[in-house]
């Protein structure tokens, strides 16, 4: 009888004790309630977005004006509301990182900067240095810098369902050391390409040439001046660095450049300034440049979705258009308008936008010209053609495409179990099927990139303030529910693009499902509906209170 009744008692403590355990895992406060990985456009974005809303709570926790008003013993134990982590020494992202002449967008400024801060430069397609400019003010006006720790690189993210939380494995690159990190939320905003190295294929005997190789993403210290250069690639880095290297009032200038292409890409000249902003608001104009601003850039949302559908819709006249718009470029030159003819559709791979015919001028001088060709291997002095031509080079810049790279090479598990994002769908192309309390951030193909990205933003912050509102702790997108089952489809979050470089990751990129909210549109329209206004449950997301 008294072995039954301690018996009863040690289980009676065990239980306790696992109960006080539990407990006292779920009452420790983590490191920041969103962490968010990389300081690029997006990275910023979502940080300007939490900081717009800091006077509310998220997970229900107070404020940081609430914190304020605790005692100092209070607020140590209280969690930092987000960081953010990048593995680069400066933030800007991509315009951090590539530094090639000429390197500039090819989507127009006014869709390209966030909808809270206008850019009011007149540049459409604006220069690398001016976007990493306008990323670092924006960051400073809102107070974002202090947040981030630079040279700081996540290497590991690990979920506890348990303790309901992230625990990030992070490297600081300047000490040396491994560390952890706690959080609630993770939002991945590293873009989608590997900053460390880009995609190059190995040609037949490379290592014979003389001259030097480079690749755009490692532009540092080449010398082109009164050399000849062979760009490979045919994609919008390539038609960039044409026009600049022949620049004739640039710091440096190429001999003769070629660009050596595999197969045509699409192109299409637009102006190099849009004045509209200051006559829209100017003297006699009842609107002030931010209304103006929001004019214009609906004005271009339009025309970029407008332009986007006419091609899906009819391809043929939407390819003669292009055609014709070439030869108009081209003409009184020697150049064959096939350069620019590809076989495929337009927007099955993206069109290249080049500023005031830049890249067509150039081509109309002596300094440039373009070859389509196959390259059948290097030489001490160059590159041989299948078709027997040879190109002399003293410099080859391998314009080839990039490596993709998911969370910044960072591995996710879940309560142990490694996770393959290559492998999961995508939710409203904002979270990752089975994947809790993360958010992993793509912009658009078709369009502005952060179009898309401030969308996604504007999402995650409706999901938290949600989520806050009816005490949730963990959100998880499902493929399952009592209306049906979301079926894995081949077509990446990238959606049907059918460049190079999508092509050769369609196992690292999170797939489409067959059904809505699964499929990805890529029509800002229809997602500015369904990211900012349509309600936050749904039958495919499943909320959990604490264990």
């Amino acid at each position: 009888m008294l072995d039954i009744i301690a018996a009863k008692q040690a289980a009676k403590r065990a239980v306790k004790r696992r109960f006080q355990s539990k407990k006292a895992r779920l009452d420790t406060p983590v490191d920041y309630e969103v962490l968010i990985i990389g300081a690029g456009i997006a990275g910023i974005g979502m940080a300007c977005r939490l900081q717009q809303q800091k006077h509310k709570g998220l997970f229900g926790h107070k404020s940081p004006n609430q914190c304020k008003r605790q005692t100092s013993k209070q607020q140590q134990k209280s969690s930092q509301r987000f960081a953010i982590l990048e593995k680069r020494a400066d933030l800007g992202g991509t315009w951090d990182l590539f530094t090639y002449p000429g390197i500039r967008s090819d989507s127009d400024a006014l869709t390209f900067g966030y909808s809270f801060r206008p850019w009011l430069n007149h540049r459409i397609l604006a220069k690398g240095g001016d976007i990493k400019r306008y990323i670092a003010d924006t960051a400073h006006e809102f107070g974002i810098t202090e947040h981030i720790r630079y040279q700081h690189e996540v290497q590991q993210l690990s979920w506890s369902s348990s303790s309901q939380r992230w625990t990030a494995m992070v490297k600081n690159h300047v000490s040396g050391e491994v560390f952890t990190l706690t959080a609630k939320f993770v939002v991945g905003a590293t873009g989608y390409y590997d900053y460390e190295q880009g995609y190059k294929p190995h040609f037949d005997q490379e290592e014979t040439f003389e001259g030097r190789i480079v690749h755009p993403q490692h532009w540092y210290d080449v010398d082109y001046q009164d050399k000849k250069v062979v760009i490979i690639g045919s994609g919008a880095t390539a038609m960039t660095l044409l026009p600049a290297l022949v620049d004739e009032e640039a710091e440096q200038c190429a001999q003769h450049v070629t660009m050596l292409q595999r197969s045509p890409t699409y192109v299409a000249s637009v102006p190099g300034d849009d004045y509209a902003l200051d006559w829209l608001s100017g003297k006699f104009s009842p609107l002030s440049k931010e209304q103006a601003y929001t004019v214009l850039r609906t004005r271009n949302v339009l025309i970029q979705q407008g332009t986007y559908r006419a091609a899906i819709v009819a391809p043929k006249f939407m390819k003669a258009l292009l055609k014709r718009g070439v030869k108009t470029e081209l003409k009184g030159s020697d150049v064959d308008v096939t350069h620019f003819v590809p076989d495929y559709n337009p927007w099955d791979q993206r069109i290249c936008a080049v500023p005031d015919s830049d890249l067509f001028k150039a081509l109309q001088g002596k300094r440039a010209a373009v070859v389509t060709d196959q390259i059948s291997h290097f030489t001490k002095t160059g590159i041989m053609l299948n078709s027997g031509k040879h190109l002399d080079a003293d410099v080859i810049v391998t314009a080839t495409g990039l490596k993709i790279q998911m969370l910044g090479g960072a591995k996710v598990y879940i309560d142990g179990q490694a996770v393959d994002i290559g492998t999961r769908m995508t939710y409203k192309a904002v979270m990752v099927e089975n994947v809790p309390n993360m958010a992993v951030l793509f912009g658009y193909t078709n369009a502005s990139w952060t179009l898309k990205i401030d969308l996604a933003c504007q999402y995650v912050m409706r999901l938290l303030g949600y989520m806050n509102k009816h005490g949730y702790q963990a959100v998880l997108a499902t493929a399952q529910s009592e209306h049906g089952t979301a079926h894995t489809q081949s077509e990446t979050v990238m959606g049907a693009l059918s460049s190079g470089y999508v092509n050769r990751a369609q196992h690292e990129l999170p797939k489409q499902g067959d059904i809505y909210p699964w499929r990805v549109t890529n029509n800002y329209l229809s997602d500015r509906i369904v990211l900012k206004h349509r309600k936050i449950k749904d039958v495919w997301l499943r909320f959990s209170r604490e264990l």
